[in-house]
Formats: structure tokens, sequence, C-alpha cells
């Protein structure tokens, strides 16, 4: 585990803010007002980025590399060509601090887990001032998060779409845990 460099960091970030947007901040402010007080910190592990406080991920030091299998929360993965892909299970942090959410109805969740991006049927509801290709995230009309994307449309655009036009790209969502349980978790 160690620091990232402040190209992996710009690059983490830039990903990050088209999700949370001015919310990024509160992923790395101090947890109270004291002087050593602890904070949350990004760390690479290979080519994944976990998300984890300080205080652990310097306890984390006195474990050999190879023998440190995970620390915290997996945040994503940087690719092979130096692009920083999220996973899913960074999604109860970015759902936390996101800026736009689009919620689904009920007859929609089962296509999204499964895979699919959403449909202009499967909306509930949208935010009033959602730009096209920004980060949302995809909850239930119950306001559990399923997963994230990115708006094909902005909203002015998707609500005079027809039932069957794309709404919202699918980046990934929580059907990903029992699709890709063999790859999820493992090193590389």
């Amino acid at each position: 585990m160690r620091p990232l460099t402040e190209e992996e960091t710009q690059t983490l970030f830039k990903k990050l803010a088209e999700y949370c947007g001015s919310g990024l901040k509160e992923l790395i402010k101090p947890l109270d007002s004291s002087p050593n007080a602890d904070r949350y910190v990004f760390r690479l592990s290979g080519n994944r980025v976990y998300y984890s406080l300080l205080s652990i991920a310097n306890a984390a030091t006195a474990f050999p590399r190879d023998q440190l299998l995970s620390l915290g929360i997996c945040m994503g993965k940087f690719t092979k060509t130096g692009k920083f892909r999220l996973h899913i299970t960074a999604l109860p942090i970015i759902a936390e601090h996101a800026r736009n959410k689009i919620w689904i109805k009920p007859n929609g969740v089962m296509p999204f887990l499964y895979g699919s991006n959403v449909a202009k049927a499967h909306v509930a509801k949208l935010p009033d001032e959602m730009a096209e290709h920004s980060g949302v995230i995809v909850c239930t009309q119950d306001d559990v998060p399923l997963g994230f994307g990115i708006t094909a449309r902005s909203t002015a655009e998707a609500r005079r779409l027809d039932p069957t036009g794309i709404v919202c790209f699918r980046q990934a969502d929580c059907g990903e845990y029992l699709r890709d349980e063999d790859t999820l978790f493992a090193s590389g």
C-alpha cells in the first residue's frame, strides 16, 4: 500500500467529481476539529485504490505487501492505460455524497441489476437540472442505491424521449456481486 502520486490523485478525483461534485471535499476532510484528527485517505495496492482511515492505513504498513489483500473499501482500479474505473464496491461512499440521482420504478430494478441501461419507461423521477454525460446514482423509489451510470440525455431531453429511449448508461450495478464474483476481488 502506498499513497497515490499527484497524477493518480488527479485522475481519481476527476472521476469521483463526476458523481460527487463539491461533495468530494467531504470524502477527505478530518473527522473532527482536533489537531490530530483521523481522516480518510486513498491508498494504492497493485492497481486498486482503497479508501480507509489514515490510522488503519498506517497500521497496515506493518504487514508485507504480498500478505495484505485489502484495506478499507475498494474504490476501483487503474487500467493499463492510466484511466480510473470505479467498482460497485464504491457505491455506498459515492451515493452518500452524490450530486445527481435517478429513481427507477419497481419494474426497472431487475433489468438494471441484470446489466441493462435505464430506459425512460423505467424512470420514476429525475433531478430538475441534470446535464448530459454527468454521473448519477441509480436508486429505487425507496432511495436504495442500486448502482451508478452516466446520463445519456439532459433532464429536458430525457422527459421528451419515447418510453424505449435510454436515459442513463449503466456503469456498475449491485448485480455485479453475483455476475463477476470470480473476478471482482481478484488481484491484478
